[in-house]
């Protein structure tokens, strides 16, 4: 691994001219007619913070760090969805995701739907694909299923096995995600026997399950994701002095939001420091190990000499709280699950940039489409990252490409008992729920609150009432929620009627079996209730 950081470092040179591109909301012009290849490596419950100062300071990430020096860095990026699902549906359609009614990990877009990849095939490109997808739906169970559309009945019952770390016996052991390493060795030898022969450009996705926790058998037949497990190996890339021990609402005084999804991801109880700093600290050695995938690519392309002609992006579908908030896993508009890393590096990508606009996953379609030098449909959520990053970009387009200063992100999944909508902007983070009246607002500034402690919406009402408005005007979210809630009762009926005499027991069986199951009546009488 040493030796392959130390052959990158000393042979890489990003010097190639920009390539050509146009269309709505892209470049204008670019300065050669060439079309660059491109690879984008998306990875699982990467926190985004990690690719920036102070959070680049807890691991060593070698290739990221070579990604930022080379390339730009979106230091404001976020999921549109903190879930699998979702997120990857707007990833991949440039769509926010009430447009494609993509609720949860198991409804995302239709499998029929045009990708930005389907796009570029069309007009010449060589495509591939390895790993997570995801985009029409992702992994779940019928737990899963369940204890989404049921988040609105009035009970609270744990969904999750308790976040635990697990070292494996092989302190040595590199490559401990074997599945993950197995798609980048394709990914890598496609690059070396097959693209390296295309006369036309290629695009290449490469999807990761890392740093996204292991499941967790102990949890009961219908299991979670939730062991952190990793080697001594890449634990020895994380600075345990640097690893922040995250502050902590009491339950009581906790937003009621945040408490239904600690309690149902089973983190109510006590934690030990210790407890809290291995999990923060094996979830960072996944991240390290994720970093060396991504490396594996960056070095592939170079030993083809593919790597001046590509352009190169890393991101996330989502980040991971680490028990952050007093949660794990992600389903939250907190920064550690919402802010995602984005960097791209190529032909015609300003080196070491730093850019701090807020974007979003929405906008790698468009973008996709305008390094393609393809025209972009006029119904994207998403606007082109190339304005603000490329070297090509003129003054006299500044303010004709730039993406507005705010994102939108929406949750609708399991783990949080009411429709999530965050609007987030250059200093504010807005956050509504529901109706915006039955569950109170949160408003956070990050410029002098960034661990996200202090709620001060009722503090500024104008600036509360105003970022409201704002959100309305971009999503009438009080009945995208109804939309919502009427789903998950459609769905729970058809799902009820299909076990006939059999329902009692399965519902009673599933992961949230060990509570409901002291009190199976109640339980089914709150789902009556509900219905």
């Amino acid at each position: 691994m040493v030796l392959l950081w130390l052959l990158v470092v000393a042979t890489l040179a990003l010097a190639a001219p920009a390539p050509e591109a146009g269309g709505q909301r892209g470049l204008a012009a670019r300065a050669q007619p060439e079309v660059p290849n491109v690879v984008l490596v998306v990875s699982d419950s990467f926190d985004g913070r990690l690719t920036f100062h102070p959070g680049s300071q807890v691991v060593k990430l070698p290739f990221i760090n070579f990604m930022k020096a080379h390339g730009t860095t979106f230091l404001s990026a976020y999921t549109n969805s903190p879930i699998c699902c979702p997120s990857r549906a707007a990833m991949w359609s440039g769509l926010f995701i009430h447009l494609t009614e993509s609720w949860n990990n198991f409804k995302g877009l239709d499998p029929n739907y045009t990708t930005w990849m389907d796009v570029m095939e069309k007009h010449g490109y060589r495509t591939q694909k390895f790993g997570k997808l995801d985009y029409t739906s992702g992994h779940h169970s019928i737990s899963n299923r369940v204890e989404a559309w049921t988040r609105d009945v009035a009970f609270l019952l744990r969904q999750e096995g308790r976040p635990m770390v697990n070292l494996i016996p092989n302190k040595t052991k590199v490559r401990v995600m074997e599945r993950d390493w197995t798609n980048t060795d394709k990914a890598v030898n496609w690059l070396r026997k097959e693209a390296i022969n295309y006369t036309q450009p290629f695009v290449l996705y490469l999807g990761l399950n890392l740093p996204h926790p292991y499941p967790s058998p102990s949890s009961g037949e219908n299991f979670g994701s939730s062991t952190f497990h990793t080697s001594l190996y890449w634990l020895e890339k994380v600075s345990e002095n640097a690893i922040k021990i995250p502050k902590w609402s009491p339950l009581s005084e906790m937003h009621p939001i945040d408490y239904y999804s600690s309690y149902t991801k089973n983190c109510t109880g006590k934690f030990t420091k210790k407890e809290i700093k291995n999990i923060r600290a094996f979830y960072y050695a996944m991240c390290a190990e994720t970093d060396a995938m991504l490396g594996e690519i960056i070095l592939a392309l170079r030993q083809s000499d593919l790597l001046q002609k590509t352009i190169v992006i890393f991101t996330s579908d989502h980040g991971e709280l680490a028990m952050e908030h007093q949660q794990f896993y992600k389903m939250s508009m907190y920064e550690a699950s919402a802010h995602v890393p984005l960097l791209m590096m190529g032909p015609g990508i300003k080196a070491n940039l730093q850019v701090s606009n807020v974007v979003s996953l929405v906008d790698i379609y468009p973008t996709m489409l305008d390094i393609a030098g393809i025209s972009l449909p006029q119904n994207l959520s998403g606007y082109s990252l190339l304005p603000l990053s490329s070297e090509t970009f003129t003054n006299e387009h500044k303010f004709e490409y730039l993406h507005p200063p705010w994102i939108l992100s929406e949750f609708h999944g399991c783990n949080v008992n009411a429709s999530t909508y965050m609007l987030r902007t250059n200093q504010w983070k807005y956050i509504a729920y529901s109706d915006g009246v039955s569950v109170l607002p949160q408003l956070f500034d990050l410029s002098s609150d960034p661990d996200e402690l202090t709620n001060i919406a009722a503090e500024f009402p104008d600036i509360t009432y105003s970022l409201d408005q704002k959100l309305r005007s971009i999503i009438n979210y009080p009945k995208v929620s109804a939309s919502v809630h009427q789903y998950n009762k459609e769905q729970f009926i058809n799902w009820k009627q299909s076990l006939g005499q059999n329902y009692s027991n399965v519902i009673a069986n599933l992961r949230w079996h060990q509570d409901w199951l002291k009190e199976p009546t109640k339980y089914e009488s709150a789902i009556n209730q509900w219905l």
